[in-house]
């Protein structure tokens, strides 16, 4: 904590009646990291979202939202971002289940089969302890590694149309989740989802729950984005097409959707009560405990921290080269990554400060215009930018008053 405590941003910048105002322009324009990117603001797609949080006399949480270029209507590719509000879907559903179905959990050991072309089966996990997949382990793998095949696995679960339903209950109007990732999803595969069977023990002996092979014949959501190209060209089978990359047919949301999605976990009594999500407690503990939690503390999964150092997947505050996270900071985060998007949507605390606030960001950093061709500027110009600006949002936060 040092190194934060040493970084300069100014006093200022909380000066006068700061505090009403929305800090973060003169913030970037105050950093040599920051402000390279933001003068071109529009050409990195930069968008960023500040949520400082006041504690009242009963400990009771006050927001106050600024925004910095935050552009609905303006593309970024989600990427892992949006398995968030996919594993808290799955839970909500598991929850729903175990209200019908005594003896039902998201511990459950699951079985899933194939019945279409492309799909594949899971009989066994061996991340896991009983080395039984289920939907508690795929959270897991999905939170604490970004891990694809889980999210996919949870897509399968809840289902496209479950899914849509599912966000717009609760008020993520701009999120469009609509197929799975790194296996070449199609219209016509990503409609179609698995057999899953839920059962009472490892042993697969008898199944609690069953839930066929289903086609969603239903329309997609579209988002509010109506222009989804990005580029000026991309790579397809070793082709360069000189046009650029048309994502209308790809998950899409908005960083004020995947802000609200953490603050709704984190905070439910901060959403209306309509839209919170319905999760048992143990559910909820899971979900607060693993987007925090370290690859190296978890057993089961097992994750080796030569592999996976403290600061994988945390790019507020932490990213870049492999190392510990700042001393007292504990970071609740979803990254994204892919196609020159970088992606972090967090809520960072640090108890014996006083400091806590939610942060999410998206840049795009891809210098030479084309997609798939793996030369993006992620660790030149993106992990910079966005470990800079946790930072200097962090020091922002030391400097400022948390309780009333």
């Amino acid at each position: 904590m040092k190194r934060l405590l040493a970084f300069g941003v100014l006093a200022w910048l909380l000066g006068g009646s700061a505090q009403a105002q929305n800090p973060l322009p003169r913030l970037l324009r105050a950093d040599s990291v920051l402000a390279p990117v933001a003068r071109a603001a529009s050409h990195y797609r930069l968008q960023i979202l500040y949520t400082q949080i006041r504690r009242d006399k009963q400990g009771r949480p006050h927001f106050r939202q600024f925004r910095y270029r935050v552009r609905p209507r303006e593309y970024f590719y989600p990427a892992s971002a949006i398995k968030l509000p996919t594993a808290v879907l799955a839970l909500e559903k598991m929850h729903q289940l175990a209200r019908q179905v005594p003896g039902l959990s998201s511990s459950s050991p699951l079985r899933i089969d194939s019945a279409a072309y492309g799909q594949s089966g899971v009989l066994r996990d061996t991340s896991s302890q009983n080395q039984r997949a289920s939907v508690g382990q795929y959270v897991r793998k999905l939170l604490l590694v970004s891990d694809n095949d889980a999210y996919n696995r949870l897509y399968e679960f809840v289902g496209p149309a479950a899914l849509q339903l599912g966000l717009r209950q609760h008020g993520l109007r701009h999120t469009v989740l609509r197929h799975r990732l790194s296996v070449g999803d199609q219209d016509s595969t990503a409609r179609r989802t698995n057999p899953v069977s839920l059962f009472s023990d490892s042993s697969l002996s008898r199944a609690l729950y069953v839930q066929p092979a289903a086609t969603f014949a239903g329309r997609w959501e579209q988002g509010p984005q109506r222009r989804r190209t990005v580029g000026e060209a991309y790579l397809q089978n070793g082709q360069r097409i000189n046009q650029p990359m048309d994502f209308s047919a790809r998950n899409a949301t908005t960083l004020a959707d995947l802000q609200r999605t953490l603050q709704a976990v984190l905070f439910p009594a901060s959403v209306p009560r309509q839209q919170q999500f319905q999760l048992d407690t143990l559910d909820r503990r899971l979900l607060l405990d693993y987007l925090h939690q370290l690859p190296r503390q978890s057993q089961w999964p097992h994750y080796p921290a030569a592999q996976y150092p403290d600061n994988y997947a945390k790019y507020l505050l932490a990213g870049g080269a492999p190392g510990p996270l700042p001393e007292g900071a504990r970071i609740y985060n979803k990254i994204g990554q892919a196609y020159g998007f970088l992606i972090d949507n967090a809520y960072i605390t640090d108890s014996a400060r006083g400091v806590e606030f939610l942060l999410s960001a998206v840049l795009y950093v891809n210098r030479d215009g084309v997609l798939n061709d793996d030369q993006y500027d992620y660790e030149t110009v993106g992990m910079p930018f966005l470990r800079r600006l946790g930072e200097a949002v962090y020091q922002l936060e030391l400097q400022r008053p948390h309780k009333q």
